[in-house]
């Protein structure tokens, strides 16, 4: 990571390293498809710990669960002091693609071959990850649709804001 890429902290910017991951998860999902693919959705974004100026960064993905025309691929971060050797994990996301043709609609891929006990526990994760996320979407979308203040009077009145209308 160099100079150019710090933040006023000194610190690697995260939209540098969402860039990176981006194009990563583009690669794998692209050689697995056999095709060009897009970036639908990101989960799963938290940065455990951050990325210095001078770190060795590497980013594995891997094809964890497909659909007919979507893929999802997992990437893991990690940095390394390669002065003193240590190394840290500082992000694991998901980035959901889908398989466009040429025409750029969206086109079915392959299966996966689930070759490993990894391969298949990720499979599976991945289905209840997308269980939890629509699950997830049809609750907030119920509560926000729901949501008056006069119906929730306390809400606001354990947060940091004076309502000054």
């Amino acid at each position: 990571m160099i100079p150019a890429y710090a933040n006023f902290g000194g610190k690697i910017h995260g939209g540098i390293l969402l860039s990176l991951m981006d194009k990563v998860a583009y690669a794998a999902a692209s050689k697995h498809a056999g095709t060009y693919c897009v970036t639908v959705s990101v989960d799963g974004v938290n940065f455990l710990q951050p990325v210095e100026v001078g770190e060795l960064v590497s980013l594995l993905a891997s094809v964890n669960y497909v659909g007919r025309t979507s893929l999802l691929v997992g990437i893991k971060v990690i940095a390394e002091d390669v002065r003193s050797g240590s190394v840290k994990h500082t992000n694991t996301c998901y980035f959901t693609m889908v398989a466009k043709d040429d025409d750029g609609q969206p086109t079915p891929v392959p299966g996966l071959a689930l070759e490993t006990p990894e391969d298949t526990r990720r499979f599976v994760e991945a289905i209840k990850r997308r269980e939890f996320k629509e699950r997830y979407k049809q609750e907030f979308d119920n509560a926000v649709s729901a949501l008056t203040v006069l119906n929730e009077p306390d809400l606001l009145d354990r947060e940091r804001c004076q309502v000054v209308y």
